[in-house]
């Protein structure tokens, strides 16, 4: 998600028990693929339709929905609350 968040940042994060019903649109989600579980990725969501959630980083090269596709609700494990910069 650079260059909103860096290497050292601290994230605060709001864990997600069950998958989410709705998630703001541009909030930015802590995402857990199926395919790569215990890998957490920070991604803003950008769209949702039919129940499903468009997923990008702020970088360009990310990789994200543009590559996957639509992800599931259950993908989505937390909301990040707010960053504390480190340095």
């Amino acid at each position: 998600m650079t260059p909103t968040y860096n290497d050292g940042d601290c994230l605060v994060v709001l864990w997600m028990q069950e998958a989410p019903n709705r998630v703001p649109l541009g909030s930015v989600a802590v995402i857990e693929r199926h395919e790569r579980p215990g890998i957490f990725l920070i991604k803003r969501i950008q769209k949702a339709h039919s129940g499903n959630y468009w997923v990008e980083g702020d970088n360009s090269q990310s990789t994200d929905s543009r590559t996957w596709g639509w992800i599931a609700p259950s993908e989505i494990v937390g909301r990040v609350l707010f960053r504390y910069r480190k340095g």
